[in-house]
């Protein structure tokens, strides 16, 4: 490209960056004068009226078909439109999140915003010394999941995606300094910085749902797309035990937190971790989760995409 062409482009994609930016913040900035199931109710409607004007939503009804092709046109919109809901709830949040989060253990099962199932895990791994990785997907509140390890004394340190709206980004990293730990944006260097944590005897967690074009191949869904073989990497490296966890929507604005059973990686005939199929393994994990709520996974991303 003509460097004064590319000049030109980085700028006004700069400019692009701060205007969505800004217009997001001020939307932030409303929501966090209102009280916290207002303020998601209110984004949750907003998101329904715009997400389906936007290009995205093509990509969603499009991964959708290719997830469920036996469901009807209707029940594809509908879940589509319902997902903007979700992401509506997502971003706003981020302003409410340490509000959101009241879980009590000593309060009776109902009561309250979060609920948690397997509170004996945590309690447990709490006390053991070794590291721990705990993966998730984009599903649900995911965000309320290292705050409710603090809780029970869990440290845990996170890789996340940061969005692609560098202005966006910085607000996100900021915004997710909460309680509930240390984050690792997931770039040159992440796998490091994971590395040291688990090396000195930490927790760490990732997000293991996303596209990564040199990852290993593997199927989702039942088609084939490429997975990050960070964690299984890591686990055959520190010899990890690896634990699934994942957050659920509740009807009436609650939240329950699951902290699943260990996941045993498969391993090869030397008995190290197979990273292959460790990486379909994390699929299968996520894609019945996604089953159980396809409504709250993040369809706006091209995971199916094999290069």
């Amino acid at each position: 490209m003509n460097p004064r062409l590319a000049k030109a482009w980085k700028i006004q994609k700069k400019a692009r960056d701060v205007v969505a930016a800004q217009a997001l913040f001020a939307i932030l900035r409303v929501l966090r004068r209102l009280p916290p199931q207002t303020g998601l109710r209110v984004a949750d409607r907003m998101a329904r009226l715009i997400g389906p004007f936007t290009p995205r939503h093509r990509l969603a009804l499009e991964n959708l078909r290719l997830a469920y092709p036996e469901k009807d046109a209707a029940w594809i919109e509908a879940t589509a439109r319902a997902n903007w809901g979700q992401m509506g709830r997502i971003a706003a949040e981020y302003v409410f999140l340490d509000a959101i989060f009241d879980y009590d253990p000593e309060r009776p099962p109902g009561e309250g915003l979060v609920e948690v199932e397997g509170m004996e895990r945590f309690v447990a791994l709490r006390d053991d010394p070794r590291p721990i990785i705990f993966f998730t997907g984009h599903l649900g509140c995911f965000e309320l999941l290292p705050i409710c390890a603090a809780t029970f004394g869990l440290d845990v340190t996170a890789l996340f995606r940061p969005p692609n709206n560098r202005v966006i980004a910085r607000e996100v990293l900021a915004a997710r300094r909460t309680r509930g730990g240390h984050l690792v944006p997931s770039k040159a260097g992440a796998a490091w910085a994971l590395a040291g944590k688990l090396q000195a005897g930490g927790n760490v967690g990732m997000l293991v749902d996303q596209k990564f074009a040199k990852g290993e191949p593997t199927t989702f869904f039942g088609r084939p797309c490429r997975t990050n073989p960070l964690l299984p990497k890591l686990a055959r490296q520190f010899d990890c035990d690896v634990y699934p966890a994942r957050a659920v929507r509740l009807p009436g604005g609650r939240y329950r937190l699951i902290l699943e059973p260990k996941l045993d990686l498969p391993r090869g005939a030397n008995g190290e971790i197979d990273i292959r199929a460790s990486c379909q393994a994390l699929n299968d994990v996520v894609e019945r989760w996604v089953r159980d709520t396809p409504e709250q996974w993040m369809w706006f991303h091209r995971r199916w995409q094999f290069s």
